[in-house]
């Protein structure tokens, strides 16, 4: 059974020891095409060549960065094919400003699976220490295995965020390049999904698609940009939930509405007559 519930919850995770430089921070923010207006002092803070201002986002990167083999879901009670899955929710909560240089180290733990009858999602949560030994940051995800429920656990929560009754405060439109996704696997995930046409069709996309947590990204600097005057200092953390794919080259729309001290967000693709892409898009301020 690929799944052995009894086994897994609770299991900890391997711990990790990492660290990043400025070049890969700024690799980091041009695979979430940061740089598009080359002489905007705007989108140079985040390519600076020895202190870039650094996203949050950057956090679900920075333990694999240089990473070039696929990742495996290979857990404590948990081996799956990568081909059935997909990634449920992300989210990045800061306690502090992530430095442009540093090293940390990461410990985690599975904190939920629920039975969803056709499919599993298992949650995890990593924490990440500086070298100083304090919090930088925690990470919660979920990943959503297709075939993989109906082992009799309960189906988990199904709480939404709720937007306000009123038109968005910002409406935000953000293309995206063809090569996105080609540029952005250099960060340290090399999921074939999103470089291999043949792979993508077997997992039944016509092409290969965009990695969600790029266009996780993507969306956190729209806002920061637009709404936050560029600040990444201003964002004390970002969740969303991947509610539909993006091809590379196509067009992200954001409807965002202030309340209050979080934005919150929807995200479809233009050209496909707004399909969702993201939803329960929160990004708390400090």
């Amino acid at each position: 059974m690929p799944i052995d519930p009894q086994v897994a919850l609770g299991a900890e995770l391997p711990g990790r020891e990492f660290g990043w430089t400025p070049s890969d921070v700024q690799l980091y923010h041009l695979g979430l095409g940061a740089g598009a207006n080359a002489t905007d002092p705007g989108e140079l803070r985040y390519l600076d060549d020895r202190a870039p201002q650094v996203l949050p986002t950057f956090a679900t990167v920075a333990p694999t960065l240089g990473e070039t083999e696929a990742p495996r879901v290979s857990f404590p009670g948990i081996d799956i094919d990568l081909a059935n899955v997909v990634h449920g929710h992300q989210e990045v909560v800061v306690h502090r400003a992530i430095p442009a240089e540093g090293k940390a180290t990461s410990s985690g733990r599975i904190t939920e699976i629920w039975d969803k009858g056709s499919a599993a999602v298992i949650v995890q949560e990593q924490t990440v220490l500086g070298s100083d030994g304090a919090p930088l940051w925690t990470a919660r995800s979920s990943i959503f295995a297709r075939g993989e429920g109906g082992f009799g656990g309960e189906r988990g929560p199904s709480a939404k965020v709720e937007l306000p009754e009123r038109d968005p405060d910002a409406v935000l439109v953000t293309p995206t390049l063809p090569q996105q996704a080609l540029l952005y696997r250099l960060c340290g995930d090399r999921n074939p999904l999103h470089s291999d046409p043949e792979f993508a069709r077997a997992a039944g996309f016509p092409a290969p698609i965009l990695h969600g947590l790029c266009t996780y990204g993507i969306v956190a600097k729209a806002i920061t940009d637009a709404l936050l005057d560029g600040d990444a200092t201003r964002v004390g953390g970002f969740r969303a939930k991947f509610a539909g794919v993006l091809y590379p080259g196509e067009t992200l729309r954001t409807e965002v509405w202030r309340a209050g001290d979080e934005f919150r967000a929807v995200v479809t693709v233009v050209e496909r007559d707004h399909a969702p892409v993201l939803g329960d898009v929160v990004l708390r301020t400090n």
